[in-house]
């Protein structure tokens, strides 16, 4: 039972009656029993909660970037007609809207309404009861219950470099020889024969095939197919820092979402594999598209930042164990000195003995911008921190080139299309 703000305002009217008329007491009685009748007639009259039926529909995964629609189907199976609210609960993170709405549902009918989720992260969102609060003819008093209606809605992560996907495609296309523009590959699967020009390579000829013909005879080569592309993200403490509006992860599982879905379109499979002080999430991946970013996306759909150091040996033994065959592994970590020369770097030559290695760093675009700001002492001083973490970068950087490990060190904005291109590159220079 439940009493409306009807009924505080007929008893606060009462008070005032009972304060201008006392009539020796007979007046409090009067209006406590025309309240109490009020309230009783109500919960005779009201609809029955109990005989609703109560069901959901709607969305059960959604990238975090595109809103979610989540209904509630009601069905009276009672006698009486049903008007009063109904609250549909869910977590404050996944913001629904509206929370309560009025409801009017007579005996049989059947009526459905729907609730926007707009999420601020990642997360797998539960649904708590249905409320319904069944309002009486008076408007006095309600009967209310709930109902346990379980709904379960995946947050997937943005992916806002998909804009980015038609381009890099395009480029696919051409190294794969599937448009009118054919690159003469470095690649390692033989495409076909055609007659030498000026300026071709003379290791291509085919003299076999020169032989035969009267004209001298190259081969040509498209980079091979189904290769393994194993994205590492690295999900310790320094995963949790913000570049520019986003934790350096959300930018990380952009990019490898690009990556991995450019990869499979290339015929290349993808394997997603995340590590801290211990491997947290497998993903394995497969040569298609739409089932690569699917296994993808709810892969990473509750990978979260922990405060933990990232162990180097772990990150490079879980590789070497899990992946036999020759394959590209994309590290998406920091160039931070401390966690690069104590944790990967000792352990790094035993994966580039067997795998080619690009490690992809974000880089802060705040630094960046106080390099150049000399206004007054604090901003110099500011510019000069800022030049001291770019050289550690740049020392880094060199120290891992030295051990034949591609890097990338970009901004938030281009990060996710520069990770990209380094693939498309060594895929068109046949290293893969």
């Amino acid at each position: 039972m439940a009493l409306t703000r009807r009924a505080a305002g007929v008893a606060l009217i009462g008070v005032l009656v009972v304060v201008v008329a006392p009539l020796r007491g007979y007046t409090v009685l009067i209006v406590e029993g025309a309240l109490v009748l009020g309230v009783v007639i109500d919960l005779m009259f009201a609809g029955s909660v109990r005989a609703l039926q109560v069901s959901r529909y709607g969305d059960t995964a959604r990238r975090l970037d595109e809103l979610s629609e989540v209904g509630v189907v009601v069905v009276n199976g009672g006698r009486r007609r049903v008007r009063g609210v109904l609250r549909d609960a869910w977590p404050p993170s996944a913001q629904a809207t509206p929370g309560r709405r009025p409801i009017d549902v007579r005996a049989g009918q059947r009526r459905r309404w729907a609730t926007t989720i707009s999420p601020r992260r990642r997360t797998e969102l539960h649904a708590g009861r249905v409320t319904v609060r069944s309002v009486g003819p008076l408007g006095l008093a309600a009967r209310q219950g709930n109902h346990d209606v379980p709904w379960s809605l995946r947050v997937l992560p943005a992916f806002p470099s998909r804009r980015h996907l038609p381009e890099k495609l395009a480029k696919l296309r051409i190294l794969d020889g599937r448009s009118a523009a054919r690159v003469r590959g470095q690649g390692t699967e033989f495409d076909s024969l055609r007659d030498y020009v000026e300026g071709d390579d003379a290791r291509s000829i085919d003299w076999r095939a020169t032989a035969r013909r009267s004209t001298v005879v190259v081969r040509t080569w498209r980079p091979e197919r189904d290769r393994r592309i194993v994205l590492v993200l690295d999900t310790g403490r320094t995963s949790a820092a913000r570049v520019g509006a986003q934790p350096r992860l959300d930018a990380a599982l952009d990019a490898a979402l690009l990556l991995g879905t450019l990869a499979s379109r290339a015929g290349d499979k993808v394997d997603l594999i995340a590590v801290d002080d211990r491997p947290r999430v497998l993903a394995r991946g497969s040569d298609g598209d739409g089932d690569a970013l699917a296994g993808l996306l709810n892969a990473m759909a509750g990978l979260h930042p922990r405060l933990v150091e990232t162990d180097g040996r772990r990150l490079v033994a879980e590789v070497l164990r899990r992946v036999r065959q020759r394959a590209l592994v994309v590290v998406f970590t920091t160039l931070d000195e401390a966690a690069i020369t104590e944790g990967l770097l000792p352990v790094l030559p035993s994966l580039t003995r067997k795998h080619v290695v690009l490690v992809a760093s974000v880089a802060d675009p705040q630094v960046l911008a106080m390099v150049g700001a000399h206004d007054d002492a604090r901003s110099s001083y500011d510019a000069a921190a800022a030049e001291r973490s770019l050289a550690a970068n740049r020392r880094v950087t060199a120290l891992l080139r030295r051990l034949d490990v591609d890097v990338v060190d970009a901004g938030p904005a281009e990060f996710a299309s520069k990770v990209s291109d380094a693939y498309l590159a060594m895929k068109a220079a046949g290293r893969l």
